[in-house]
């Protein structure tokens, strides 16, 4: 009979266990669908902040790469990817997770990274996916191709929001490793944001539905409502530390210290205007070694736009300087800054030379420097003889030109890609095409191609947005809206 009944209890088990629907048994109890907003945040600053990039530099004339060809240095790129909406699904996720808990700041701080992260898509390839992205869920597996300019319309009215919506009555901010909670220093951000958008469309101070000016002089004209950057401790700066996953991208990077060496024309630049942080971007070319540190005979670079075998014959002669050691010593080395005080302030600058705002030109070029050389540790002394230089004086007559030469400057080895963005939009430097080993007809791309897996899963929506763009199809030449005057 006790048989009997503990095989039917057996039956009744697995009776129960079998009625259970099929989605909770693929549901595994070891992984959360639940968490705190704030753990998600941690993990999309580092990913978005991150904007440390060798293949910038070299596209960028900023360094040369000798183990091979590199495509960005010869500028021989085709495709790109869609990476960047990995860390859009993170921020939809801390979204959503903050709408269940009714946490008013971190949505605000979703709309940020949705601002940031789009635009630097869009920047790469003009049209993109936006307002059906990420909808997957919800059955939407091949969105449309926002227009480029619809995407900044968007972009700009959502920073307006963000900044009007911001407050710190509304929940503390954990997980922020930017800025520990503090909520000015993020409106601050998002407001500079606004100002690097807004100068990115120079080209467009006749486009209505933009209104650029009128948008930038509103931010400039009421810092109160509208605060920016005032000092590099308001940098979107992400540290680094001595701890494993926490250190300098680049520390111990075998190739960083053996293939990695400065661009001439950059070496060129930084001697021509005796530039101290020369020497601290570089070490001296091996046939300098005799020479003190703060030698800027001391110092040279390969040809970016020579063929290989050019820079190969000169790098055994010992006439290039490698990047500082430090790069690639030193666990800790500088912060990754994705957005600084010193480029609000040579935005502000080139602004007023432009007529937007009725600011001195001179005075937020001069910061702007100063607040580079700062972040470099150029002592005070050499900073004040550098303004004197006859390259570096402000010129009015030259005025846009020197201001964007001391922002590329500024951004060595930082600031992702905006040194390139910052000279297709202006042409400044000229970046040296003609050494004979430059792919694309000696021509510096305008964008990357679509990726191929958008050609195969979202073939109509892209085709569109390709015909609708560039007449001569998906090529790196074509040129975006972003660059088209109006």
């Amino acid at each position: 009979m006790k048989k009997i009944k503990m095989v039917a209890l057996i039956s009744l088990l697995l009776w129960v266990s079998s009625c259970k629907d099929f989605n909770e048994l693929q549901t595994d109890p070891n992984r959360a669908t639940k968490t705190h907003p704030g753990m998600l945040l941690t993990n999309i600053e580092v990913s978005a902040f991150n904007a440390i990039s060798l293949n910038s530099a070299l596209a960028s004339r900023m360094m040369v790469y000798t183990d091979g060809a590199s495509n960005e240095q010869y500028y021989g790129w085709q495709r790109s990817g869609f990476g960047g909406y990995g860390t859009l699904r993170q921020v939809a996720k801390m979204e959503e997770e903050a709408n269940r808990l009714s946490l008013e700041n971190y949505k605000t701080l979703a709309l940020f990274f949705k601002s940031f992260l789009i635009i630097d898509i869009t920047k790469v390839f003009g049209d993109v996916p936006y307002s059906e992205s990420l909808k997957a869920t919800s059955g939407t597996y091949a969105p449309v191709y926002d227009r480029q300019e619809d995407i900044y319309i968007k972009v700009l009215e959502g920073l307006k929001t963000a900044n009007n919506n911001l407050d710190p009555s509304k929940g503390t901010i954990t997980g922020d490793i930017i800025y520990n909670g503090d909520v000015t220093k993020w409106k601050k951000l998002i407001n500079s944001l606004s100002l690097r958008i807004l100068i990115s469309l120079s080209s467009k101070p006749g486009n209505t539905k933009l209104n650029v000016i009128s948008r930038f002089s509103e931010i400039v004209s009421n810092p109160g409502q509208y605060p920016i950057f005032t000092s590099n401790a308001d940098n979107a700066a992400l540290k680094f530390y001595d701890l494993t996953g926490n250190r300098y991208p680049y520390f111990n990077s075998n190739g960083l210290k053996t293939a990695y060496y400065l661009e001439q024309s950059f070496v060129n630049l930084l001697k021509d205007r005796k530039d101290p942080r020369l020497f601290a971007f570089a070490n001296r070319r091996p046939q300098g070694s005799g020479l003190p540190d703060t030698d800027f005979n001391a110092y040279d670079g390969l040809d970016g736009s020579a063929p290989l075998a050019d820079n190969t014959i000169r790098l055994l002669n010992g006439e290039a300087s490698p990047i500082d050691s430090r790069y690639y010593n030193n666990p800790v080395n500088e912060a990754s800054v994705a957005l600084g005080y010193a480029e609000v302030e040579f935005t502000l600058a080139e602004a007023a030379a432009r007529g937007w705002i009725s600011d001195n030109p001179e005075n937020h070029y001069k910061k702007g420097v100063l607040a580079s050389m700062d972040f470099y540790g150029i002592s005070v002394s050499n900073q004040s003889q550098y303004l004197l230089e006859s390259k570096v004086a402000y010129d009015p007559a030259n005025g846009i030109e020197m201001i964007i030469t001391q922002k590329y400057i500024n951004y060595f080895m930082n600031g992702g890609w905006e040194s390139f963005y910052n000279n297709l939009r202006t042409g400044f430097p000229i970046f040296k095409v003609n050494g004979g080993g430059v792919l694309n007809n000696q021509q510096v791309p305008k964008r990357w191609m679509y990726p191929q897996d958008e050609l195969q899963y979202n073939s109509e929506n892209v085709r569109d947005a390709i015909q609708r763009q560039y007449p001569d199809g998906d090529g790196i030449n074509g040129v975006m809206w972003l660059l088209k005057t109006e």
